[in-house]
């Protein structure tokens, strides 16, 4: 069984798909752009993105009863890979040791061309 997770506090869906799923035991959380959900507007700078793009996970965790601290995977989308070591500053502050798995992919383009997408697996 798979229930959709909505909150207010991370930006809406932009198409045909859920802020984050959860089943028993897993969430699974969409990728997360770095759109504040507020305001709608999305920061220039990397790091401040990388940010915002973290809270929004963060904040469909917490909808789904989980957390940063249950975070198992995570997956990042760069749209410019020299931008690796700013957004790694950034990630490292947001997760406990010991940190999630993680892949990072440069990409060609993003939606609403944001400089990158996170997206998370979390226990319950």
């Amino acid at each position: 069984m798979k229930t959709p997770i909505v909150t207010n506090q991370a930006p809406a869906a932009i198409g045909p798909y859920s802020q984050g799923i959860s089943t028993e035991n897993l969430v699974f959380v969409s990728g997360q752009l770095p759109i504040d959900p507020a305001t709608g507007v999305m920061p220039e700078d990397v790091a401040a993105q990388a940010k915002q793009s973290l809270a929004n996970v963060k904040a469909v965790l917490e909808a789904a009863g989980s957390s940063m601290e249950k975070v198992v995977k995570t997956t990042i989308f760069l749209a410019d890979i020299a931008d690796f070591a700013a957004v790694n500053e950034v990630y490292a502050a947001a997760f406990p040791q010991p940190c999630p798995a993680r892949s990072c992919f440069a990409v060609a383009a993003l939606p609403k061309s944001a400089k990158l997408e996170i997206e998370a697996i979390a226990v319950k």
